[in-house]
């Protein structure tokens, strides 16, 4: 009697293998992803398996993961934010412009404080990204096309402080923030870390990383229970602009300069990183952690084929082709899911 019981129990755990790892394909497959370019460039190039390169790939993502962190929460509630790169851009523009430039530079600026100078721009990427929550919440403009709009306006806002012009200085603390180190570390690298950090604490353990899951997964389910939806899609919009925005801050920094367009390729990095690594775009399923990952496939996928001398034509080819991999899983996942839940 004992040993006739023993054999279903082990029979059903050998059925619901396959369901699992079928539910939880969207975190295995970047993670398995990530260990098989990082196992192929080490075998590629000698040079790539190194603590030194390591710190190089830390670096290099690093304003792609400061940006996505706001990202990851507009994601969650199935929304979209195509701003987040312009939004960096004006940002980084705004803390140049509001700090004194040498001679050479000519540009019509209003040099203030250092500290002033970061309060405004913060202030500034914090109110267009208030316009993109007012305008998805309020007058119910999609954040697809709000955000589209807002891309333009932030745009146009980086030209008319600039005018075609570069400007070099910023603020002392930004300069120290986005290309010092401390230690051996760049600042930069603990900047991320630590909003990677916060933005996994904030969604994990408090009751607003709980309503932004519940938005994300069924709306209307959210609504009947009394959270206030528009609140939570409004804040996680203002919480992206902030990331875009301290993102365009330290990257103007680390890239010693700040000029129109410099932030362009940042829209593509951060919603790739995102979706590479597993956060659903349907909403609700995912998170930073995902979003680490996803940074790490993109960081050692372009690291890599840098030091296989690629064609660089055929280096933005695979990075299309291993995003639409990524969208096929999450596509695939959430109608797995939805047959599941019949």
């Amino acid at each position: 009697m004992a040993s006739s019981e023993t054999v279903p129990a082990a029979g059903q755990r050998t059925r619901g293998l396959g369901p699992f790892l079928r539910s939880q394909m969207r975190n295995i497959a970047p993670f398995l992803t990530l260990i098989f370019l990082s196992a192929f460039f080490a075998f590629a190039s000698p040079s790539f398996a190194t603590l030194d390169n390591l710190g190089n790939i830390l670096t290099q993502v690093s304003v792609t993961g400061i940006i996505a962190v706001g990202l990851t929460f507009v994601i969650l509630c199935a929304e979209i934010d195509l701003s987040i790169a312009s939004i960096a851009n004006v940002t980084g523009i705004a803390v140049a412009y509001f700090t004194l430039q040498e001679s050479y530079v000519n540009i019509a600026n209003i040099p203030l404080p250092g500290a002033v100078a970061i309060i405004l721009s913060i202030l500034l990427c914090a109110l267009l990204g208030l316009v993109n929550a007012l305008g998805l919440t309020v007058i119910g403009i999609p954040s697809f096309i709000m955000t589209l709009a807002m891309m333009q306006i932030a745009a146009g806002i980086s030209a008319l402080l600039v005018r075609g012009q570069i400007a070099y200085k910023v603020p002392s603390l930004i300069t120290t923030l986005g290309s010092g180190s401390i230690g051996g570390i760049p600042w930069i690298v603990i900047v991320a870390a630590i909003m990677l950090l916060g933005g996994h604490l904030v969604l994990t353990y408090t009751r607003f990383g709980r309503y932004v899951y519940m938005v994300g997964g069924n709306r209307e389910a959210a609504e009947y229970s009394g959270l206030n939806v528009k609140l939570i899609l409004g804040a996680v919009m203002v919480i992206s602009a902030v990331c875009s925005g301290i993102g365009g801050m330290l990257g103007v920094a680390h890239f010693g300069s700040a000029q129109q367009n410099e932030f362009d390729t940042y829209l593509l990095d951060s919603i790739a990183a995102v979706v590479v690594g597993g956060t659903s775009l349907f909403g609700g399923r995912g998170g930073i952690g995902n979003t680490i990952v996803g940074l790490f496939v993109l960081g050692v996928l372009n690291n890599g084929l840098d030091h296989v001398n690629i064609d660089s034509f055929l280096k933005i080819l695979i990075r299309g082709l291993i995003l639409l991999a990524a969208l096929i899983i999450n596509v695939y996942a959430q109608r797995l899911r939805e047959k599941a839940a019949e």
